[in-house]
Protein backbone atom coordinates (compact mmCIF):
# COMPACT_ATOMS: atom_id res chain seq x y z
CA UNK A 1 0.00 0.00 0.00
CA UNK A 2 1.14 3.43 -1.25
CA UNK A 3 1.68 6.64 1.67
CA UNK A 4 -1.23 9.32 1.53
CA UNK A 5 -0.61 11.87 -0.95
CA UNK A 6 0.53 15.02 1.64
CA UNK A 7 -3.14 16.62 0.72
CA UNK A 8 -4.94 13.24 2.51
CA UNK A 9 -1.99 14.57 5.27
CA UNK A 10 -4.02 17.73 5.04
CA UNK A 11 -7.61 16.80 4.76
CA UNK A 12 -7.05 14.30 8.09
CA UNK A 13 -5.79 17.74 10.10
CA UNK A 14 -8.65 19.31 8.78
CA UNK A 15 -11.11 16.93 10.14
CA UNK A 16 -9.41 16.55 13.59
CA UNK A 17 -9.59 20.36 13.89
CA UNK A 18 -12.89 20.86 12.76
CA UNK A 19 -14.40 18.03 15.41
CA UNK A 20 -12.03 20.02 17.69
CA UNK A 21 -13.94 23.44 16.95
CA UNK A 22 -17.82 21.93 17.23
CA UNK A 23 -16.91 19.95 20.85
CA UNK A 24 -14.08 19.48 23.26
CA UNK A 25 -11.74 16.87 22.82
CA UNK A 26 -7.96 16.05 23.38
CA UNK A 27 -5.97 15.94 20.60
CA UNK A 28 -3.57 13.73 21.72
CA UNK A 29 -6.27 11.16 21.88
CA UNK A 30 -7.85 12.09 18.61
CA UNK A 31 -4.29 11.89 17.44
CA UNK A 32 -3.92 8.64 18.80
CA UNK A 33 -6.42 7.78 17.12
CA UNK A 34 -6.41 9.10 13.20
CA UNK A 35 -2.99 7.19 13.61
CA UNK A 36 -4.10 4.11 14.31
CA UNK A 37 -6.56 4.01 11.87
CA UNK A 38 -4.15 4.89 9.12
CA UNK A 39 -1.24 2.62 9.58
CA UNK A 40 0.13 3.64 6.06
CA UNK A 41 1.21 6.77 6.66
CA UNK A 42 4.78 6.54 6.74
CA UNK A 43 6.69 8.78 9.47
CA UNK A 44 6.89 12.49 7.70
CA UNK A 45 3.12 12.64 7.21
CA UNK A 46 2.70 10.98 10.69
CA UNK A 47 5.02 14.19 12.07
CA UNK A 48 2.88 16.59 9.60
CA UNK A 49 -0.30 15.53 10.68
CA UNK A 50 0.85 16.16 14.79
CA UNK A 51 2.52 19.44 13.80
CA UNK A 52 -0.37 20.56 12.07
CA UNK A 53 -2.78 19.81 14.25
CA UNK A 54 -0.90 21.51 17.47
CA UNK A 55 0.12 24.04 15.63
CA UNK A 56 -2.94 25.47 14.86
CA UNK A 57 -4.73 24.49 18.49
CA UNK A 58 -0.78 26.70 19.78
CA UNK A 59 -1.40 29.93 17.32
CA UNK A 60 -4.99 29.85 16.94
CA UNK A 61 -5.52 33.32 18.65
CA UNK A 62 -3.02 34.99 15.95
CA UNK A 63 -3.98 33.07 12.96
CA UNK A 64 -7.68 34.23 13.85
CA UNK A 65 -5.95 37.60 13.88
CA UNK A 66 -4.37 37.47 10.27
CA UNK A 67 -7.91 36.17 8.79
CA UNK A 68 -9.84 38.75 10.06
CA UNK A 69 -7.04 41.16 8.47
CA UNK A 70 -7.02 39.58 5.37
CA UNK A 71 -10.83 39.31 5.04
CA UNK A 72 -11.06 42.86 5.78
CA UNK A 73 -13.20 42.15 8.91
CA UNK A 74 -16.23 40.16 7.02
CA UNK A 75 -18.02 37.48 9.02
CA UNK A 76 -16.11 33.96 8.19
CA UNK A 77 -18.23 30.50 8.70
CA UNK A 78 -16.45 28.72 11.58
CA UNK A 79 -15.82 25.68 9.28
CA UNK A 80 -14.08 27.92 6.97
CA UNK A 81 -12.21 29.75 9.33
CA UNK A 82 -10.34 26.54 10.38
CA UNK A 83 -9.94 25.48 7.31
CA UNK A 84 -7.82 29.35 6.85
CA UNK A 85 -6.21 28.39 10.06
CA UNK A 86 -4.95 25.52 8.64
CA UNK A 87 -3.75 26.74 5.52
CA UNK A 88 -2.26 30.42 7.09
CA UNK A 89 -0.40 28.45 9.93
CA UNK A 90 1.52 26.20 6.83
CA UNK A 91 2.64 29.85 5.28
CA UNK A 92 3.59 31.63 8.23
CA UNK A 93 5.21 28.85 11.16
CA UNK A 94 6.10 25.85 8.59
CA UNK A 95 9.33 27.35 6.79
CA UNK A 96 10.24 23.98 5.15
CA UNK A 97 6.34 24.24 3.47
CA UNK A 98 7.16 26.13 0.40
CA UNK A 99 4.33 29.11 0.75
CA UNK A 100 2.86 28.52 -3.13
CA UNK A 101 2.58 24.68 -1.61
CA UNK A 102 0.58 25.44 1.17
CA UNK A 103 -1.73 27.63 -0.57
CA UNK A 104 -2.80 24.61 -3.63
CA UNK A 105 -2.93 22.01 -0.86
CA UNK A 106 -5.15 23.99 1.47
CA UNK A 107 -7.63 24.74 -1.81
CA UNK A 108 -7.63 21.32 -2.32
CA UNK A 109 -8.61 20.45 0.49
CA UNK A 110 -11.61 23.31 0.86
CA UNK A 111 -12.49 21.72 -2.88
CA UNK A 112 -12.99 18.31 -0.84
CA UNK A 113 -15.43 19.91 1.68
CA UNK A 114 -16.93 23.19 0.33
CA UNK A 115 -18.64 24.75 -2.42
CA UNK A 116 -16.84 26.97 -5.23
CA UNK A 117 -17.75 30.52 -2.98
CA UNK A 118 -15.89 28.87 -0.50
CA UNK A 119 -13.20 27.35 -2.40
CA UNK A 120 -12.59 30.84 -4.03
CA UNK A 121 -12.25 32.61 -1.09
CA UNK A 122 -9.75 30.79 0.06
CA UNK A 123 -7.89 30.87 -2.47
CA UNK A 124 -7.91 34.86 -2.36
CA UNK A 125 -7.24 35.31 1.48
CA UNK A 126 -4.04 33.10 1.36
CA UNK A 127 -2.73 34.35 -1.81
CA UNK A 128 -2.94 37.71 0.12
CA UNK A 129 -1.08 36.49 2.83
CA UNK A 130 1.78 36.08 0.11
CA UNK A 131 1.38 39.50 -1.12
CA UNK A 132 1.76 41.15 2.15
CA UNK A 133 5.02 39.25 3.43
CA UNK A 134 5.98 40.93 6.61
CA UNK A 135 3.90 44.01 6.75
CA UNK A 136 1.07 43.49 9.18
CA UNK A 137 -0.46 45.89 11.60
CA UNK A 138 0.26 44.66 14.26
CA UNK A 139 -0.86 45.39 17.34
CA UNK A 140 0.62 48.21 19.17
CA UNK A 141 2.08 47.61 22.58
CA UNK A 142 2.04 50.67 23.89
CA UNK A 143 -1.42 51.42 22.70
CA UNK A 144 -2.88 48.41 23.22
CA UNK A 145 -0.60 45.83 25.24
CA UNK A 146 -3.59 43.49 26.27
CA UNK A 147 -4.35 42.99 22.25
CA UNK A 148 -0.43 43.15 21.62
CA UNK A 149 -0.20 39.63 24.09
CA UNK A 150 -3.06 38.46 23.07
CA UNK A 151 -2.47 38.12 18.94
CA UNK A 152 1.41 38.11 19.60
CA UNK A 153 1.54 34.86 21.74
CA UNK A 154 -1.62 33.42 20.91
CA UNK A 155 -4.06 33.80 24.24
CA UNK A 156 -7.35 34.76 24.96
CA UNK A 157 -7.68 38.46 25.76
CA UNK A 158 -8.79 37.60 29.52
CA UNK A 159 -5.36 35.75 29.78
CA UNK A 160 -3.38 38.08 28.48
CA UNK A 161 -5.15 40.83 30.44
CA UNK A 162 -4.54 39.04 33.51
CA UNK A 163 -1.16 38.32 32.95
CA UNK A 164 -0.51 42.05 32.05
CA UNK A 165 -1.54 42.94 35.23
CA UNK A 166 0.22 40.61 37.60
CA UNK A 167 3.67 40.76 35.87
CA UNK A 168 3.57 43.63 33.34
CA UNK A 169 4.39 43.76 29.87
CA UNK A 170 8.00 42.20 29.58
CA UNK A 171 7.34 39.28 32.14
CA UNK A 172 3.88 38.76 30.87
CA UNK A 173 5.41 38.35 27.35
CA UNK A 174 7.93 35.70 28.38
CA UNK A 175 5.15 33.80 30.40
CA UNK A 176 3.11 33.54 27.35
CA UNK A 177 5.46 32.74 24.89
CA UNK A 178 7.03 30.01 26.77
CA UNK A 179 3.46 28.49 26.28
CA UNK A 180 4.10 27.91 22.85
CA UNK A 181 7.20 26.00 22.70
CA UNK A 182 6.54 22.84 22.56
CA UNK A 183 7.92 20.63 25.59
CA UNK A 184 10.64 18.36 25.38
CA UNK A 185 10.36 14.81 26.37
CA UNK A 186 11.10 13.62 29.80
CA UNK A 187 11.21 10.19 31.54
CA UNK A 188 11.23 9.05 35.26
CA UNK A 189 13.35 6.27 35.57
CA UNK A 190 11.72 3.25 37.52
CA UNK A 191 14.85 1.89 40.13
CA UNK A 192 12.92 -0.70 40.86
CA UNK A 193 13.92 -2.12 37.62
CA UNK A 194 16.97 -0.35 36.35
CA UNK A 195 19.48 2.25 37.21
CA UNK A 196 19.54 5.70 34.99
CA UNK A 197 22.77 4.31 33.31
CA UNK A 198 21.34 1.72 31.39
CA UNK A 199 18.11 4.02 30.59
CA UNK A 200 20.62 6.41 28.80
CA UNK A 201 22.84 3.48 26.91
CA UNK A 202 19.89 1.97 25.73
CA UNK A 203 18.65 5.46 23.49
CA UNK A 204 22.39 6.55 22.99
CA UNK A 205 22.56 3.07 21.28
CA UNK A 206 19.77 4.12 18.90
CA UNK A 207 21.46 7.44 18.59
CA UNK A 208 18.45 9.20 20.25
CA UNK A 209 19.96 12.10 22.15
CA UNK A 210 19.55 11.62 25.94
CA UNK A 211 20.59 13.39 28.44
CA UNK A 212 20.42 13.24 32.55
CA UNK A 213 18.11 15.62 34.39
CA UNK A 214 20.33 18.70 35.87
CA UNK A 215 17.47 18.39 38.83
CA UNK A 216 16.24 15.05 38.98
CA UNK A 217 18.57 12.30 39.80
CA UNK A 218 15.73 9.40 38.44
CA UNK A 219 14.93 11.66 35.35
CA UNK A 220 16.41 11.67 31.79
CA UNK A 221 15.46 13.96 28.68
CA UNK A 222 15.58 13.52 25.01
CA UNK A 223 15.73 15.30 22.58
CA UNK A 224 13.46 15.37 19.20
CA UNK A 225 12.50 11.67 18.50
CA UNK A 226 11.66 9.60 15.93
CA UNK A 227 10.06 7.21 17.44
CA UNK A 228 7.22 5.98 19.65
CA UNK A 229 8.16 6.33 23.64
CA UNK A 230 5.19 4.22 24.26
CA UNK A 231 6.28 1.26 21.75
CA UNK A 232 9.96 1.26 22.97
CA UNK A 233 11.50 -1.70 24.89
CA UNK A 234 11.88 0.47 28.07
CA UNK A 235 8.96 2.14 28.17
CA UNK A 236 7.35 -1.93 27.64
CA UNK A 237 9.43 -3.35 30.23
CA UNK A 238 8.32 -0.69 33.11
CA UNK A 239 11.81 0.97 32.79
CA UNK A 240 10.37 4.13 32.33
CA UNK A 241 7.72 6.49 32.76
CA UNK A 242 6.76 9.68 30.69
CA UNK A 243 6.54 12.46 33.19
CA UNK A 244 7.79 15.74 33.37
CA UNK A 245 10.24 17.22 36.14
CA UNK A 246 7.66 19.34 37.69
CA UNK A 247 5.62 16.35 38.03
CA UNK A 248 7.72 14.10 39.39
CA UNK A 249 8.31 17.06 41.88
CA UNK A 250 5.44 16.60 43.61
CA UNK A 251 5.97 13.30 44.60
CA UNK A 252 9.30 14.23 46.37
CA UNK A 253 7.35 17.07 48.31
CA UNK A 254 4.77 14.21 49.40
CA UNK A 255 8.21 12.20 50.18
CA UNK A 256 6.28 8.58 51.31
CA UNK A 257 8.44 6.30 53.22
CA UNK A 258 8.87 2.36 52.97
CA UNK A 259 5.46 0.44 54.93
CA UNK A 260 3.65 3.61 54.84
CA UNK A 261 -0.13 4.00 53.60
CA UNK A 262 -0.71 6.27 51.47
CA UNK A 263 -3.64 7.84 49.64
CA UNK A 264 -3.48 9.19 46.34
CA UNK A 265 -6.65 11.62 45.53
CA UNK A 266 -7.57 12.23 41.83
CA UNK A 267 -4.71 9.47 40.69
CA UNK A 268 -6.01 9.79 37.25
CA UNK A 269 -3.73 7.38 34.95
CA UNK A 270 -0.95 7.08 37.71
CA UNK A 271 2.31 9.11 36.93
CA UNK A 272 1.99 10.24 40.54
CA UNK A 273 1.36 7.46 41.84
CA UNK A 274 3.62 4.84 40.78
CA UNK A 275 6.23 7.71 41.41
CA UNK A 276 5.50 7.50 45.13
CA UNK A 277 4.63 3.48 45.15
CA UNK A 278 8.45 3.63 43.46
CA UNK A 279 9.74 5.81 46.46
CA UNK A 280 8.59 3.49 48.86
CA UNK A 281 10.54 0.91 47.64
CA UNK A 282 7.22 -0.93 46.44
CA UNK A 283 6.53 -1.32 50.41
CA UNK A 284 3.22 -0.23 51.95
CA UNK A 285 -0.05 0.37 50.55
CA UNK A 286 -1.16 2.89 48.19
CA UNK A 287 -4.71 3.72 47.52
CA UNK A 288 -5.79 5.32 43.85
CA UNK A 289 -8.95 6.84 44.13
CA UNK A 290 -10.47 8.58 40.64
CA UNK A 291 -13.89 8.78 39.67
CA UNK A 292 -13.27 7.73 36.31
CA UNK A 293 -12.93 3.90 36.31
CA UNK A 294 -11.37 3.62 32.75
CA UNK A 295 -8.21 6.06 34.06
CA UNK A 296 -7.73 3.23 36.92
CA UNK A 297 -7.64 0.30 34.06
CA UNK A 298 -4.89 2.34 32.57
CA UNK A 299 -3.32 2.73 36.37
CA UNK A 300 -3.40 -0.79 36.58
CA UNK A 301 -1.47 -1.57 34.08
CA UNK A 302 1.00 1.14 34.15
CA UNK A 303 1.50 -0.15 37.47
CA UNK A 304 1.55 -3.94 36.49
CA UNK A 305 4.37 -2.38 33.53
CA UNK A 306 6.39 -1.11 36.59
CA UNK A 307 6.53 -4.44 38.94
CA UNK A 308 4.60 -2.37 41.48
CA UNK A 309 2.78 -4.74 43.65
CA UNK A 310 1.38 -1.91 46.37
CA UNK A 311 -1.30 -0.27 44.75
CA UNK A 312 -4.75 -0.47 45.11
CA UNK A 313 -7.57 1.24 43.00
CA UNK A 314 -11.01 2.97 44.30
CA UNK A 315 -13.32 4.13 41.49
CA UNK A 316 -15.59 7.12 43.54
CA UNK A 317 -16.30 10.76 43.78
CA UNK A 318 -13.39 12.26 46.37
CA UNK A 319 -16.12 13.87 47.95
CA UNK A 320 -18.08 10.75 48.85
CA UNK A 321 -15.35 9.07 50.63
CA UNK A 322 -15.39 7.97 53.92
CA UNK A 323 -12.63 7.77 56.47
CA UNK A 324 -14.47 5.57 58.40
CA UNK A 325 -14.12 2.70 55.95
CA UNK A 326 -10.88 3.71 54.04
CA UNK A 327 -9.13 4.02 57.61
CA UNK A 328 -6.43 7.02 58.16
CA UNK A 329 -3.15 7.39 56.73
CA UNK A 330 0.47 8.97 57.09
CA UNK A 331 0.54 10.49 53.94
CA UNK A 332 -2.38 12.28 51.76
CA UNK A 333 -1.73 13.47 48.18
CA UNK A 334 -4.59 16.10 46.29
CA UNK A 335 -3.69 16.43 42.71
CA UNK A 336 -6.55 18.45 42.26
CA UNK A 337 -8.68 19.16 39.10
CA UNK A 338 -7.49 22.57 38.16
CA UNK A 339 -7.85 25.09 34.91
CA UNK A 340 -4.21 23.63 33.57
CA UNK A 341 -2.50 26.07 32.62
CA UNK A 342 0.80 24.97 33.86
CA UNK A 343 0.99 22.64 30.70
CA UNK A 344 0.01 24.92 28.20
CA UNK A 345 3.17 23.63 26.31
CA UNK A 346 1.90 20.01 25.76
CA UNK A 347 -1.99 20.73 26.00
CA UNK A 348 -2.40 24.43 23.77
CA UNK A 349 -6.51 23.65 23.36
CA UNK A 350 -7.22 24.26 27.13
CA UNK A 351 -6.15 28.08 26.36
CA UNK A 352 -9.47 27.94 24.19
CA UNK A 353 -11.52 25.63 26.77
CA UNK A 354 -11.43 28.55 29.25
CA UNK A 355 -12.51 31.60 30.59
CA UNK A 356 -11.98 34.41 33.06
CA UNK A 357 -14.31 32.95 35.78
CA UNK A 358 -12.49 29.09 35.28
CA UNK A 359 -9.83 30.01 38.15
CA UNK A 360 -12.35 31.05 40.40
CA UNK A 361 -14.91 28.40 39.71
CA UNK A 362 -12.24 25.87 39.92
CA UNK A 363 -10.87 27.05 43.19
CA UNK A 364 -13.91 26.21 44.65
CA UNK A 365 -13.86 22.50 43.91
CA UNK A 366 -10.38 22.50 45.12
CA UNK A 367 -11.12 24.25 48.46
CA UNK A 368 -13.44 21.15 48.48
CA UNK A 369 -11.28 18.66 48.06
CA UNK A 370 -8.38 19.69 49.95
CA UNK A 371 -10.75 19.77 52.91
CA UNK A 372 -12.09 16.66 52.12
CA UNK A 373 -8.79 15.00 51.91
CA UNK A 374 -7.93 16.58 55.02
CA UNK A 375 -10.04 13.88 56.83
CA UNK A 376 -8.12 11.46 56.03
CA UNK A 377 -4.36 11.74 57.60
CA UNK A 378 -3.95 10.56 61.10
CA UNK A 379 -2.23 12.94 63.44
CA UNK A 380 1.61 13.69 62.64
CA UNK A 381 0.86 12.35 58.79
CA UNK A 382 1.36 14.83 55.79
CA UNK A 383 -0.79 16.52 53.61
CA UNK A 384 -0.03 17.60 50.22
CA UNK A 385 -1.93 19.91 47.69
CA UNK A 386 -0.89 19.98 44.08
CA UNK A 387 -1.99 21.74 40.99
CA UNK A 388 -0.68 22.07 36.83
CA UNK A 389 -1.68 25.85 36.95
CA UNK A 390 -0.02 29.18 37.44
CA UNK A 391 -3.31 31.45 38.79
CA UNK A 392 -2.74 32.59 42.11
CA UNK A 393 -6.51 31.96 43.05
CA UNK A 394 -6.21 28.10 42.49
CA UNK A 395 -2.90 27.80 43.92
CA UNK A 396 -1.89 29.98 47.06
CA UNK A 397 -5.32 31.51 47.71
CA UNK A 398 -6.25 27.91 47.93
CA UNK A 399 -3.04 26.93 49.83
CA UNK A 400 -3.60 30.05 52.48
CA UNK A 401 -7.16 29.77 52.69
CA UNK A 402 -6.42 26.20 54.32
CA UNK A 403 -3.39 27.53 56.32
CA UNK A 404 -5.98 29.99 57.64
CA UNK A 405 -8.75 27.74 58.61
CA UNK A 406 -7.25 24.80 59.73
CA UNK A 407 -4.64 26.38 62.26
CA UNK A 408 -4.13 22.45 63.92
CA UNK A 409 -1.73 21.64 60.70
CA UNK A 410 1.54 23.26 60.16
CA UNK A 411 2.76 24.50 56.71
CA UNK A 412 6.03 23.25 56.02
CA UNK A 413 8.74 23.93 53.62
CA UNK A 414 8.75 22.13 50.36
CA UNK A 415 12.30 22.81 50.08
CA UNK A 416 13.32 20.72 53.01
CA UNK A 417 12.18 17.79 51.36
CA UNK A 418 13.16 18.32 47.59
CA UNK A 419 16.72 17.89 46.43
CA UNK A 420 18.94 20.67 46.72
CA UNK A 421 19.17 21.15 42.63
CA UNK A 422 15.53 21.82 43.42
CA UNK A 423 15.03 24.40 45.95
CA UNK A 424 15.18 27.23 43.70
CA UNK A 425 12.26 26.13 42.05
CA UNK A 426 10.09 26.86 45.12
CA UNK A 427 8.34 30.09 46.10
CA UNK A 428 8.12 30.48 49.94
CA UNK A 429 7.22 27.16 51.72
CA UNK A 430 5.51 26.00 48.34
CA UNK A 431 6.72 24.37 45.16
CA UNK A 432 6.37 26.23 42.28
CA UNK A 433 7.80 25.34 38.57
CA UNK A 434 7.43 27.79 35.57
CA UNK A 435 8.11 26.83 31.83
CA UNK A 436 9.46 30.46 30.90
CA UNK A 437 12.44 30.20 33.88
CA UNK A 438 12.69 26.27 34.48
CA UNK A 439 11.80 24.70 31.01
CA UNK A 440 9.24 22.39 32.65
CA UNK A 441 5.63 22.81 33.28
CA UNK A 442 3.92 25.08 36.06
CA UNK A 443 3.52 23.10 38.81
CA UNK A 444 2.47 24.13 42.30
CA UNK A 445 2.55 21.89 45.80
CA UNK A 446 1.86 23.11 49.29
CA UNK A 447 2.54 20.44 52.27
CA UNK A 448 1.28 20.71 56.04
CA UNK A 449 1.70 18.20 58.39
CA UNK A 450 -1.39 17.53 61.18
CA UNK A 451 -0.50 18.37 64.91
Amino acid sequence: MTAPLMDDVRSLAYRLLLQMDKRPAHPDRLLRVALGRNPALDPRDRALLTELVYGVLRWRRRLDWHARVLSEGKKIDADVLVLLRLGLYQILFLTKIPAHAAVHETVEVAKTAHGKRVVGFVNAVLRRTLRLGDAWPWPDPRHDPVAYLAVMTSHPEWFAEYALKRWGLEEAYAVLSANNEPAGTTCRVNVLKVHRDEVIRWFRERNVAVEPSPVLPEAVRMGALRMDVGACDPFVQGWIQVQDEASQMVSLVVDPKPGERLLDLCAGFGGKTTHCAALMGNDGEVVAVDREAWKLEALRENADRQGIRCITVTAADVLELDPAKTGLFDRVLVDAPCTGFGVLRRNPDIKWRRAARSPYRASLTQKAFLRQAARFVRRGGILVYATCTIFELENHGVAEGFSRDFPDWVLESAADVLPESCRAMTDGPYLSTWPHRHGMDGFFAARWRRL
